[in-house]
């Protein structure tokens, strides 16, 4: 079993699929899904962290078609009154995830303050293809990594 990040799928969303360079979400959805696919495996943990949709419920079904253990942090799109329906599609839903003790997953970029105290890195989503210019954060928006899940010693190692 290994452990994989990706964030920011906006499964389903016309608008973000035409910007990423899809000609629809269909087609975006179905590379995703192929991305994914090729490096997870069905005992693999996935941390989507945020935007799994744009606030729509109707997507959800298409987690069914990602292999692995999905856990998925809340984003900005993500609604708090749906996370009874996504929980039939993921196995976990978290606000922020202290993760090894040494990271912090999040969908949005942490203050640094917090990464002088108590954690080294902050791998987070949100910004999408707007990094920021400090190596303590690691951006793992969709269209930043490929569309395929990135798995934890590869982020770190970068």
């Amino acid at each position: 079993m290994s452990t994989f990040f990706i964030s920011d799928l906006h499964l389903g969303h016309e608008n973000m699929a035409i910007r990423r360079g899809f000609s629809c979400a269909d087609e975006m959805n179905d590379h995703i899904i192929k991305c994914w696919n090729s490096v997870i495996s069905k005992h693999d943990l996935v941390f989507i962290l945020g935007d799994v949709t744009m606030e729509k419920v109707r997507d959800y079904p298409i987690l069914n078609q990602l292999k692995g253990n999905k856990t998925v942090v809340l984003g900005n799109h993500d609604e708090p009154q749906h996370v009874k329906e996504l929980l039939k599609y993921v196995n976990k839903v978290a606000g922020m995830i202290d993760y090894k003790k040494i990271v912090i997953l999040t969908h949005c970029p942490i203050h640094p303050s917090q990464l002088e105290f108590k954690y080294s890195y902050n791998i987070h989503g949100h910004v999408h293809e707007n990094s920021l210019d400090d190596p303590r954060y690691i951006n793992v928006c969709a269209e930043m990594i490929d569309y395929t899940p990135v798995e934890f010693s590869k982020l770190i190692s970068l």
